[in-house]
């Protein structure tokens, strides 16, 4: 009987070594937003660490944990594949916890943050991205499946 197995399905004909492409379509605008929250949320903290970090540890350094979701999960989004999904899936759902939980706590108890963080009031001066991001995400990368 002969192999009807494709290059597609074993991946030797696909560029990327056999990964589902996560950036075609709307994804490719979901790896641009979270490229730019990356260089947001590295340049705000890097800035503020740098310069004033003893006037609010606990947020910069929230902010600065937030560039790394970010960082991470663009990556996977760019690197594609199953494993990457699934990790970039892991971050979304991490971040989307990380920005409700923020959020809430900066409502909460607004003293604890002398300033503000990427996740500030769940992300109002980044205009919501930040919440809304992690939920686009897993949406789409549910899609993907």
């Amino acid at each position: 009987m002969p192999d009807t197995t494709t290059e597609t399905e074993t991946g030797a004909g696909n560029a990327a070594g056999g990964r589902k492409r996560l950036v075609s379509g709307p994804g490719l605008l979901l790896v641009w937003l979270y490229g730019v929250m990356v260089v947001g949320a590295v340049s705000r903290s890097a800035y503020q660490i740098s310069s004033e970090f003893d006037r609010a540890p606990l947020a910069y350094s929230l902010s600065a944990a937030a560039a790394l979701v970010y960082a991470f999960i663009t990556y996977s989004l760019v690197r594609g594949g199953d494993r990457a999904r699934r990790a970039a899936l892991v971050c979304c759902g991490a971040e989307l916890a990380g920005v409700l939980a923020v959020g809430t706590w900066t409502l909460i108890r607004p003293e604890a943050f002398p300033d503000a963080t990427v996740w500030s009031d769940f992300g109002m001066g980044y205009l919501f991205i930040p919440v809304i991001l992690p939920v686009t995400g897993m949406l789409w990368l549910r899609a993907k499946r």
